[in-house]
């Protein structure tokens, strides 16, 4: 345990360090950034930037993110807008509650999951958290367990909850329920705007294991994260529309508008932005994960990947083309995801693990051996979701490449065409590959499995043809399950949509949904 006498006086004016701090990192080894568009990853190596934490007054490497956030709060004049999916930090908060003071205007919404403080429970109630809330309980007791004598007090409680402080402050919070539902999806979102006129943005969450580290793991460095700050009135609006819709419209979820991305000029940069999620029902090249496909595919000579999770077959089959035309593909996933059955990752490595017909599996014929895992802390995690092409092009934001990311959550996925910035991206991700586990490790190499000769998948993913489909294709179609694609083969033949609707359980609505993405 971490001597808690040792860290408040540090703790108390923290706030006022923070950007001090954080302007003595800049112009020792990082990149210049640009004027319109800031870049900042928590685990920067070999650059000689590094931080105190602020918590335990460790030191780190890398980008001090809670200082940008805190930095950025401070800025505010009039109004500071956050949609951020979990947030435990103590300093942003205070950080908030003294602006509110001042008169900015502010409003919070987070994730359901986290919209409560924590109270002291009872060991009945401990006992009753699921395994994740337990751990994180545990982490919030490491914090703010002043006294160490195990137990957390109210005095503690309210002087280190974030959530309980922003209440304190009368800082209004909102959660994915307001629609009245239970949260359809996640309410992924990860950013701020400030005075209309300031996005901070990217992948980290707010919390300490997302940027700091776990608190009673001194081994952790944080999860493996960015944020971008844009400066751009324009941006700023697009992403206050989406904040509207949620706060004031009350819509998440595919309850709000499903809108085609928007691109702006800003600076040196052209940035493309997009929300989701998106219905099953519309066409998938409209989508966000239809964005990073389509972007993909201008790839000419390189693409690098440093995801979270990577499990949306169509992305990867065009990943397939692009490698097969000569595009350079490496991809670092991270550990406790890359070699799940249904991770994409193990395509592109051609490596199978179902005994049975999947159509979100394709082993590539041509395998590469680019993909692998980074080497984190144990505890850390690669939280990363972005990709730079052509060493001039950069997908990010919180969006998981993920069909619930696409078809559930509330997400970002901006694309921004900048060299300079694609350049501290590609930096980022070589100083991972660098250490990288590659290739198809020996836990995973003595379970493939050979793929059944009946698992015929389409070659290309354009539409499926009613007529000559196997069940698998079929069962590729939104809402069509391996019932549904037996009857529509013992159906055929079909001269058109309406005809769908002689087989059970297709409706004029579901062949409609269907337009576009099948023929006959």
């Amino acid at each position: 345990m971490v001597n808690p006498a040792a860290r408040r006086p540090f703790f108390a004016f923290w706030g006022l360090l923070a950007v001090g701090l954080l302007g003595c990192q800049g112009g020792r080894g990082r990149s210049p950034q640009d004027e319109s568009i800031q870049v900042y990853f928590n685990q920067r190596q070999g650059r000689r930037i590094s931080y105190t934490e602020p918590y335990r007054q460790l030191k780190r490497p890398g980008d001090n993110l809670e200082a940008i956030l805190i930095e950025g709060i401070n800025s505010a004049q009039s109004t500071i807008d956050i949609a951020i999916q979990e947030l435990n930090l103590p300093l942003v908060a205070e950080a908030l509650a003294d602006q509110a003071a001042a008169g900015i205007t502010i409003r919070v919404i987070v994730e359901n999951n986290y919209r409560q403080p924590w109270a002291e429970p009872d060991s009945t109630e401990i006992l009753e958290l699921d395994e994740r809330d337990q751990g994180k309980y545990q982490e919030f007791v490491a914090l703010a367990d002043e006294n160490q004598d195990g137990f957390l007090d109210a005095a503690e409680t309210a002087k280190y909850d974030a959530i309980a402080i922003l209440e304190r402050a009368k800082i209004p919070i909102l959660d994915d329920t307001a629609d009245g539902s239970k949260g359809s999806g996640l309410m992924h979102h990860k950013f701020m705007v400030v005075d209309g006129e300031t996005v901070i943005t990217g992948s980290a969450n707010w919390t300490l294991s997302g940027i700091h580290g776990d608190f009673a793991n001194l081994e952790t460095r944080g999860n493996a994260n960015h944020l971008m700050r844009i400066q751009d009135a324009a941006i700023a609006q697009v992403f206050t529309t989406e904040f509207e819709e949620m706060w004031t419209g009350r819509k998440f979820g595919v309850q709000k508008l499903q809108e085609p991305p928007q691109t702006f000029s800003v600076g040196n940069s052209r940035v493309t932005v997009q929300f989701s999620p998106f219905s099953s029902s519309q066409p998938w090249e409209n989508t966000s994960n239809g964005l990073i496909g389509s972007t993909l595919a201008q790839a000419q000579e390189s693409i690098s990947l440093a995801l979270f999770v990577f499990s949306e077959q169509k992305i990867a089959n065009i990943l397939e083309k692009e490698a097969q035309a000569g595009t350079a593909i490496r991809a670092l996933i991270d550990p406790s995801f890359a070699f799940r059955e249904y991770s994409d990752g193990l395509d592109l490595l051609g490596v199978n693990l179902k005994e049975k017909c999947d159509p979100f599996n394709r082993p590539w014929a041509n395998p590469i051996q680019t993909v692998g895992t980074p080497k984190l802390p144990k505890g850390d995690k690669f939280h990363h979701k972005f990709a730079v092409i052509d060493g001039k092009t950069v997908i990010t934001g919180s969006h998981n490449w993920s069909a619930a990311a696409n078809n559930q959550n509330d997400e970002t996925l901006l694309i921004i065409q900048n060299e300079a910035i694609a350049q501290q991206f590609q930096a980022e991700f070589d100083q991972f590959y660098t250490t990288a586990y590659l290739g198809i490790p020996p836990f995973i190499a003595s379970k493939q499995k050979t793929i059944p000769t009946d698992c015929t998948v389409a070659a290309t993913d354009g539409p499926v043809n009613l007529n000559t489909a196997s069940a698998i294709e079929l069962e590729t179609l939104p809402g069509i399950g391996p019932s549904l694609a037996q009857g529509i083969i013992e159906g055929r033949p079909y001269s058109g949509l309406t005809d769908l609707q002689r087989v059970s359980g297709i409706g004029e609505k579901k062949a409609a949904d269907l337009a576009g993405k099948v023929t006959w």
